[in-house]
């Protein structure tokens, strides 16, 4: 056999390897993970939800999801343990950055736009005019020549088309 006829499949083959190994690594992390869990440490399921971990047995965890609601869950399900600082800013809303900063969220978005109050902007009058009802609309003369259609008795039938 040629060389270049190996090639391909010496590739493929370690390109598998190299797959596997990147998931085992990734496994293991996840088991070291859920071994160092402590009670007391907040943690996210692999369904989205936050807890704080109350005990750590063999191959369960007791989560408490809500204050004085307990769980039991399978050390399996434990998606990520976060850190107190995550776990806080994600349930409770603390949020650490903002309270150092001073910055204010607007409740509104006028402070956004950028103009100042002292600005007087022009305001559209919406208010229907008495002048615009005395005179003719367009269409005017359109709607007196349907209506003499209509008298003379021409007036279209389900099977005629619209034709100007």
């Amino acid at each position: 056999m040629d060389i270049l006829t190996l090639l391909p499949f010496i590739v493929l083959i370690g390109a598998m390897f190299l797959m596997t190994r990147s998931a085992k690594k990734k496994q293991a992390a996840a088991a070291q993970m859920r071994n160092d869990m402590q009670p007391g440490t907040g943690v996210r399921t692999i369904g989205g939800m936050y807890a704080t971990v109350k005990e750590v047995h063999d191959d369960t965890v007791l989560l408490e999801v809500a204050p004085g609601v307990h769980a039991i869950y399978a050390k399996n399900s434990i998606g990520a343990v976060l850190d107190d600082a995550e776990y806080n800013r994600i349930v409770h809303g603390d949020d650490q950055e903002l309270d150092a900063d001073g910055t204010v969220v607007p409740d509104d978005a006028s402070s956004l736009t950028g103009e100042s109050d002292d600005v007087e902007v022009a305001k559209i009058d919406l208010a229907k005019d008495d002048a615009a009802d005395d005179a003719e609309p367009e269409g005017a003369e359109v709607k007196d020549v349907k209506d003499a259609k209509d008298a003379k008795g021409e007036s279209k039938t389900d099977g005629d088309a619209d034709s100007k």
